[in-house]
């Protein structure tokens, strides 16, 4: 007994940006890769603050620093692999 399976041909076209913002994208793209940079500098350098003022007789400072500094780590790789996790999905 044989079986046949057909399968359809499915009309796949790549990816393309809407006639005119290309530009706009690639724009607010970069704005945004920015800001991410500019926050992630931002909180690590308060994070430090918070472990440094924390050192004496504030440990839970302190530790909300070093919590924190994980977070933003966490942010950051998150936002690196942005590109990578959204062609993971793109099939």
């Amino acid at each position: 007994m044989r079986t046949l399976t057909y399968l359809p041909l499915v009309f796949d076209p790549p990816p393309a940006p809407p006639p005119g913002l290309e530009g706009l994208a690639s724009q607010v793209l970069g704005w945004m890769k920015w800001g991410v940079i500019f926050a992630g500098v931002l909180g690590f350098l308060v994070c430090a603050l918070m472990v440094i003022i924390g050192r004496r007789n504030r440990s839970a400072t302190a530790y909300e620093g070093m919590i924190g500094s994980a977070w933003i780590l966490g942010g950051l790789a998150l936002a690196s692999a942005g590109a990578v996790l959204v062609g993971a999905f793109q099939l």
